[in-house]
């Protein structure tokens, strides 16, 4: 069990945090919804039912959406992208491993099966990463328009308006508002993490170069 702890540390951590995380921001909004429901003097739901709703929905996955498109877009621009002494950057000189061609480790044996497959799946494993967080931004998007236009259309009845379908939804200020709230401070966050690992050091993260390291040194190690 130690050894399985010790391997699988922080994929354990990052998803004890999220676990944490999603199940506060559900017994907090089910107690949101239900007070405007009653503000409304509409019936107020269990957290079963809320988990249903276009206020559940919406405001998971307008969220994941932007984290998955501030991945998908970091690894890809950092495949081509550089920032002198950022410890978030490709060297500037000479190439690195993460640069190699795969073809030339075809024959080891602990390679990955793509990787000794060759051909179209090699060209796809190669760009796997990015496609799948770009999947699944897509997935992430839908969901938050689908989420947002049946919250929208409760607002709007309640009101006396008419419910809208997901693809006119896609089409009002307030889904993008709600999209380009979430994917300014994502940028932000990437764009101050790349900075700041240039002249600051967290000793014993990958994420930070040696804290003896030079500030014009770019990379992790």
């Amino acid at each position: 069990m130690h050894r399985v702890l010790r391997e699988n540390g922080l994929t354990l951590a990052v998803l004890g945090l999220f676990l944490i995380s999603i199940v506060g921001q559900i017994v907090m909004g089910n107690l949101e919804y239900n007070a405007d429901q009653q503000d409304h003097g509409q019936p107020t739901v269990g957290i079963a039912k809320y988990l249903t709703t276009g206020h559940f929905m919406e405001a998971v996955f307008e969220n994941w959406e932007s984290e998955f498109l501030q991945m998908g877009l970091y690894v890809v621009l950092t495949a081509f992208l550089y920032q002198k002494g950022s410890a978030e950057s490709k060297s500037l000189d000479g190439d690195e491993a993460v640069e190699e061609d795969p073809r030339k480790a075809q024959n080891r044996a602990d390679a990955p099966w793509p990787v000794r497959q060759g051909g179209l799946i090699l060209k796809l494993y190669e760009h796997s990463l990015s496609f799948a967080l770009l999947v699944l931004f897509v997935l992430s998007f839908f969901l938050h328009a689908a989420g947002g236009a049946r919250e929208y259309s409760q607002e709007q009845m309640l009101h006396g308006g008419a419910a809208v379908s997901t693809l006119s939804y896609l089409g009002t200020s307030r889904f993008w508002f709600e999209s380009f709230q979430n994917w300014q401070s994502e940028f932000l966050s990437i764009g101050v993490l790349v900075i700041l690992s240039i002249f600051l050091r967290e000793r014993g993260s990958p994420q930070s170069k040696p804290v003896a390291a030079p500030h014009s040194e770019a990379g992790e190690s």
